[in-house]
């Protein structure tokens, strides 16, 4: 009996970081209207931003738009104010775009 131990063609590179802009996203929904959400700001941006690196690595252009929308919504810079019913349903879409970005985000491997 053989036991052949194979690599995978393509690595996933943004499933870390995507996984805690989610992570994130659904933690922060609970400190929108509070000073935390300044932090909340920053690290959701900048995982955003991260993203979009490993996206244009990955040569998939149409995650750039998406996850570049996140880091200027959550940028603390030049701050976007909401409502919060808006910015809760906003948690929720970007969790599902951080998600879905890091599982379908691949990098194929060269060996």
């Amino acid at each position: 009996m053989s036991t052949r131990q194979t690599t995978p063609a393509f690595t996933r590179p943004a499933l870390a970081p995507g996984l805690l802009g989610a992570i994130a996203l659904m933690a922060f929904i609970a400190v929108v209207d509070t000073d935390w959400f300044t932090i909340a700001r920053y690290v959701v941006s900048i995982l955003a931003l991260i993203m979009c690196v490993f996206a244009g690595q990955a040569k998939q252009w149409w995650w750039i738009a998406p996850l570049a929308a996140i880091a200027v919504l959550w940028n603390p810079v030049l701050p976007i104010d909401l409502p919060l019913v808006a910015w809760q349903a906003a948690h929720v879409a970007g969790a599902i775009v951080f998600v879905a970005s890091g599982l379908l985000i691949k990098v194929h491997r060269v060996d």
